[in-house]
């Protein structure tokens, strides 16, 4: 079976949403920091294993972050099946602000398939999330919890391989 979907990647602005979509759709990284203006969509076709097994194109939305929940970004949210919201385990801010995004997306899409994704893992020494906050703001939201690092791609490929399972289950139930 083939599908395809859209998915956004919500979350404060410098959390690592283009260096993670960058990592999953080019298996690149670059330390070079640009700021997303408006939105830019990415492509990855990804197989899931499933019964019987899936190709499917996830179209992922990359937005600006920290812009208020206005017409322009419920256009941008309007329609995915999916998101990643992505906080910077080095700024506590970032990942208090998870629950808002979560809220907002749900308000346009409800009850669609959420993943977080705690990034930069990789800046040990600069961390001030701890596992215990951000395992309560997943549970708080039953959203699967996932570390990651554009930088080195641990966990990336993780998170929206799960992401994209929950969506085809979705899909499949409804």
């Amino acid at each position: 079976m083939n599908y395809s979907t859209k998915i956004c990647l919500i979350g404060d602005f410098a959390v690592g949403k283009t260096s993670l979509i960058r990592r999953f759709t080019e298996s690149r990284f670059s330390d070079t920091y640009l700021s997303t203006i408006g939105v830019r969509v990415s492509r990855r076709v990804v197989q899931i294993a499933d019964t019987p097994p899936t190709a499917l194109t996830m179209l992922i939305w990359d937005t600006a972050g920290s812009e208020p929940f206005t017409t322009i970004v419920r256009s941008y949210y309007r329609g995915a099946r999916g998101a990643a919201l992505v906080c910077d385990l080095t700024r506590s801010d970032t990942a208090a602000a998870l629950e808002r995004y979560a809220r907002e997306f749900l308000q346009v899409n409800p009850g669609v398939p959420l993943v977080i994704m705690a990034n930069k893992i990789d800046l040990r020494g600069e961390r001030v999330v701890s596992d215990a906050e951000i395992a309560c703001i997943a549970a708080t939201l039953d959203a699967p919890l996932f570390f990651t690092s554009a930088k080195t791609g641990e966990g990336v490929e993780e998170a929206f391989a799960a992401l994209g399972h929950s969506i085809i289950e979705k899909e499949r139930v409804v």
